[in-house]
């Protein structure tokens, strides 16, 4: 049996910038709104948000279909970056399923929701798709 040499080159190694993903278009026209609660509304906690849509249609996240996207919640967000995908935690909610309605659970007082619509890649759309801010009370 013969013997073998194997010889090991050092791996060079290369940082790379991740891809900057590009805004996916939003037809005109549309929108993205409450169905529930209404703007003022007093709540007890866990309540359903209802979620609308018109002018585009739903899809999960990660399904890239033109003139569709999947909701996201904001909570008590005074900004959001509009050009970059969207975190999860607290204040974002996803809906990446194509969910368009859920329970939320707030502390008592009051709260401020918003909806933004993202793209398979939880981009907001160009121009973006979302809601005004309304406010609720929690008991």
């Amino acid at each position: 049996m013969a013997l073998r040499t194997i010889v090991l080159l050092p791996v060079l190694a290369f940082a790379f910038a991740a891809p900057a993903f590009a805004q996916s278009p939003a037809p005109s026209g549309a929108k993205v709104y409450f169905i529930e609660p209404k703007d003022g509304a007093e709540v007890s906690s866990p309540f359903t948000v209802k979620f609308g849509l018109s002018g585009m249609g739903v899809a999960p996240a990660g399904v890239e279909k033109e003139k569709t996207g999947h909701h996201h919640l904001l909570i008590d967000l005074d900004k959001v970056d509009l050009e970059n995908a969207l975190p999860a935690d607290d204040n974002h909610k996803h809906f990446g399923g194509g969910q368009t309605e859920t329970s939320v659970t707030l502390k008592p007082g009051k709260h401020t929701l918003q909806l933004l619509l993202g793209d398979h890649n939880h981009i907001p759309h160009n121009p973006p798709v979302m809601s005004e801010k309304i406010t609720v009370t929690v008991k």
